[in-house]
């Protein structure tokens, strides 16, 4: 959904990344994290060492580099897409610190978001400037343009809403983003 969205911004300043499933076969085996400038680091696989979320081990090193990269606030971004605010990026303290600071500043944040989850996922979704969209197979397909539309309204009115828009991640992660 992020990578169809980004890809529908042309022109656009954009941070932030979103991951790819990696596949042996027909069998996943991690999780790619691809920045906007089209670098990629592999954060979390079935032979990585690490904490665990669920048959990954996450490199808690690529995330934090992730978030130190690509979620800082810097002038002339136009827009932070982040995929996902889920348990494996949330293990990373610098993580939830910079998406903190990014949804506390007003940026336009676009955001994929666990279903479920305590802690900083149920810490952003009580916030109140946030809208939830949830994707759903049958949502999932106008969401990017959705989101496009929410997003040049905001850059349209040169006043940003403040607002984030966070389509939960209903959907298993299975499907690509």
């Amino acid at each position: 959904m992020l990578r169809r969205l980004a890809e529908s911004l042309a022109g656009w300043r954009l941070a932030g990344f979103y991951t790819e499933e990696l596949r042996i076969a027909a069998r996943r085996v991690g999780f790619r994290a691809v920045t906007f400038d089209g670098a990629a680091r592999t954060m979390a696989h079935v032979e990585h060492r690490g904490p665990r979320v669920g048959a990954y081990g996450v490199d808690l090193g690529v995330i934090d580099a992730l978030a130190d990269g690509t979620l800082h606030l810097a002038p002339g971004i136009d827009a932070y897409l982040v995929d996902e605010i889920g348990k494996m990026e949330c293990l990373s303290a610098r993580f939830v610190t910079r998406m903190r600071t990014l949804l506390d500043a007003g940026r336009p944040v676009v955001a994929t978001i666990a279903e479920r989850g305590a802690g900083f996922v149920a810490e952003v979704k009580a916030r109140r400037e946030v809208e939830i969209w949830t994707v759903t197979p049958s949502t999932r397909d106008a969401l990017p343009d959705r989101a496009r539309d929410w997003l040049l309204a905001r850059r349209g009115s040169g006043d940003p809403s403040g607002r984030s828009v966070l389509p939960g991640a209903s959907a298993p992660r299975t499907r690509p983003p």
